[in-house]
């Protein structure tokens, strides 16, 4: 055994809760019917919101853009169902604040009728245009960091990236939409990894697919035997085993510096699904509109997977596969770094792998008490961080002190609060830390704006001042000048004569 293989099998981070993933996992994939109306946020990706092109009453196709991306790190959104604009107004955003963000309304005329221009053969093309049809076609990161995929691709290829890692680890409990579309659309995955290689200059692809998944690394290895620069690669089921740090490290050795990108160590992550998308976007020509999201939770009566357009409200989803009874708790995503929401009217978005429908013994939080210094939590982090220890200065308001323990390098993956005894919620307190520490760094970028543009200000008044009394100054000088030559007497000169 090697040494590689010795590391695959022994990762000393991360936890092993229960996953939660079966029968929902096993269940046959099912679509949704198209629903009657969708609500298309403009923001559902990192980076800037995409600006509308259509108007109130206009008719659209599915896959149409109806707004196109604004600066360098952003996402076109296209329609996800054919029909008419009826609104372009607020929605409530996935995120627990309940706040509001712009999003357009499309009423179905239930046709599904579609705008596509397919590329029959992308590998005939130049890899700049495999990354614009990407671009084109609006695909984000599907793990759930919605990072625009052309501009990785830019980096990887500026970087000049050798590997691909294709993420299927889905370490997440109770979420298995990867699992599926690995099942179900191995080939589509396979393609989608081989055309972002083409488009990045990669030489190799590793798919690490965590071992509670012999059904899709089944599928993949039988999708990808015409491939050998494809290569499958089953990894322990330890979470968060999907997060790209732990996935690059356990897959190549490689360890990504705190303050770097994994493409400045040559490797490049994108998640299975996010390649199935770019599959579809590239070689079919038809953009992001629609994903697998995992429905599941004690109190879903039909838990399992489920192909829905975008836009689709999460109520009428959970409609869909039933209920047994109201959820106590909503959560999008997963348990550990899943959002909760505060009510099912809310559409689903480019990044929503999962609706967790909670019952009442599943959303219990037990009472936390105080640290015991066990030293659990420093043993789970997998970034090898110290949480008692900022937690410990957090309490007592000392945020610097725990950005001097690398507060920035945790990845709120919830290790810690999973194993701790005490039950302290040690990942709201670290992302409330980051929150404040962000807010303070920006009121500080804010003061020193306005302390430069002060500054700046008081100095051209000053040189506004001089320059008018100089030019005062001129103008006096001028005038005493002209003054002093009209009181001087005349110069005159006479001719002497004789008289006669």
């Amino acid at each position: 055994m090697g040494f590689l293989d010795r590391f695959l099998n022994k990762p000393s981070w991360g936890v092993h809760p229960d996953d939660h993933k079966r029968p929902g996992a096993d269940v046959p994939l099912r679509v949704l019917p198209t629903p009657e109306r969708v609500y298309m946020p403009l923001s559902q990706h990192v980076g800037g919101a995409a600006r509308p092109i259509v108007l109130v009453g206009q008719k659209v196709l599915k896959g149409q853009l109806i707004a196109e991306a604004q600066g360098n790190i952003s996402a076109p959104i296209h329609a996800s169902v054919s029909g008419t604009v009826t609104a372009i107004g607020d929605v409530t955003a996935p995120h627990p604040s309940g706040l509001p963000f712009k999003a357009i309304t499309i009423d179905s005329d239930g046709l599904d009728r579609w705008v596509a221009n397919p590329l029959a053969d992308p590998f005939s093309v130049a890899p700049e245009e495999v990354a614009r049809r990407a671009a084109l076609g609006g695909v984000v990161g599907l793990g759930g960091a919605t990072f625009p995929s052309a501009v990785k691709f830019a980096l990887g290829k500026r970087l000049k990236v050798s590997t691909l890692i294709v993420n299927g680890g889905e370490c997440e409990p109770y979420l298995s939409s990867d699992d599926r579309i690995m099942r179900d659309f191995a080939d589509q995955v396979v393609d989608g990894a081989r055309l972002v290689m083409y488009a990045i200059g990669a030489s190799e692809a590793l798919v690490g697919i965590e071992d509670n998944k012999p059904e899709a690394i089944a599928a993949m290895r039988k999708a990808a035997e015409p491939y050998p620069e494809v290569k499958i690669r089953p990894v322990p089921a330890r979470y968060p085993m999907g997060s790209d740090k732990q996935l690059i490290q356990t897959l190549t050795g490689k360890e990504v510096p705190s303050d770097a990108r994994a493409a400045e160590v040559g490797v490049l992550v994108h998640n299975v699904s996010t390649c199935a998308a770019v599959h579809k976007a590239v070689r079919l020509g038809q953009p992001l509109v629609e994903r697998i999201v995992t429905i599941n939770g004690g109190a879903i009566a039909n838990p399992g997977n489920v192909f829905v357009p975008l836009g689709t409200m999460i109520g009428e989803v959970l409609a869909f596969v039933g209920l047994k009874e109201a959820p106590s708790r909503l959560i999008l995503g997963g348990p550990m770094m899943g959002t909760p929401l505060l009510h099912d009217r809310i559409p689903i978005v480019k990044g929503a792998s999962g609706i967790l429908a909670f019952n009442a013994a599943e959303a219990m939080v037990p009472e936390a008490g105080p640290c015991i210094r066990c030293g659990s939590c420093t043993k789970a982090c997998p970034m090898g961080l110290l949480p008692l220890e900022m937690a410990a200065r957090i309490k007592v308001g000392d945020l610097e002190g725990a950005e001097a323990y690398a507060l920035q390098d945790c990845i709120s993956c919830g290790c810690c609060a999973y194993v701790c005894p005490s039950h302290i919620p040690l990942v709201q307190y670290f992302s409330h830390a980051k929150g404040e520490l962000t807010a303070a760094e920006r009121t500080k970028l804010r003061t020193e704006a306005t302390k430069r543009l002060a500054e700046a200000k008081a100095a051209r008044i000053e040189r506004e001042n001089r320059e008018k009394a100089e030019a005062a100054a001129r103008r006096k000088a001028e005038r005493d000048a002209a003054k002093a030559a009209t009181a001087a007497p005349p110069v005159t000169t006479e001719k002497q004569g004789v008289s006669a």
